[in-house]
C-alpha cells in the first residue's frame, strides 16, 4: 500500500508528515524528534495534496485559532497498554497539564507502571496532535518531550495563553 509523505513549516520547524493511502496521519514528528530519523522503507512518496486538511488545522492551532484536532489517524501497530495510554492522552484538556501519574491512573494503573506510560507517551508517534507535551513531572516540572523541552515550553505557553483568553 502506497504511503506519501511532506514537511510543513511552522514555529517549531518543518514537521515531517505521513499518512496512509486513505489519506489518515500516521506520524508527525519535529526536527531532531527520535522518530525524525528518516523516513521507512520503502519509502514514501513525497505528496502534498492529502495533506491539506492536516495543513489548515496545524496553520489554525499555530495561530491559537484551534483547540483540538479532528484529523484522521492511523499511528502504526502498537501493544494495547500503548493504545491505551495514547487514548488517554487523546482526553487531556487543551490548555491543561496531567502528570505521568495522573495518566497513569486515568487508565487503571500504578506504581512501577508509571514508567511504562512514560514510555508509551515516548513511543507516541503524532507528537502535537495526541498532545503528549501536555504530560509533565508530578511537581509540575517539563519532562521529556521528543521535540525537545523548548518545543514543549513553546507548546504549553500557546495552549496557556489561548485558554486563559475569554470567549467573545
Amino acid at each position: 500500500m502506497t504511503a506519501y509523505w511532506t514537511t510543513h513549516p511552522g514555529p517549531l520547524g518543518d514537521l515531517l508528515l505521513t499518512c496512509d493511502a486513505t489519506g489518515a496521519l500516521t506520524s508527525l514528528t519535529v526536527p531532531g524528534a527520535p522518530g525524525a530519523k528518516g523516513l521507512p522503507a520503502p519509502g514514501p512518496v513525497r505528496d502534498d495534496a492529502p495533506f491539506a486538511e492536516a495543513r489548515r488545522e496545524l496553520d489554525a492551532y499555530f495561530a491559537g485559532e484551534r483547540d483540538r484536532f479532528t484529523l484522521r489517524l492511523a499511528p502504526p501497530p502498537a501493544t494495547d497498554f500503548r493504545r491505551r495510554v495514547w487514548a488517554a492522552l487523546d482526553e487531556i484538556p487543551y490548555g491543561t497539564t496531567v502528570s505521568y501519574g495522573q495518566l497513569a491512573a486515568a487508565i487503571g494503573v500504578g506504581g512501577p507502571a508509571v514508567r511504562a506510560v512514560g514510555g508509551a507517551i515516548g513511543a507516541n508517534p503524532l507528537l502535537i496532535v495526541r498532545p503528549c507535551h501536555r504530560v509533565v513531572g508530578a511537581d509540575g516540572s517539563l519532562t521529556g518531550y521528543a521535540g525537545g523541552l523548548e518545543r514543549k515550553t513553546w507548546l504549553l505557553g500557546l495552549e496557556r495563553t489561548r485558554a486563559a483568553v475569554p470567549a467573545g
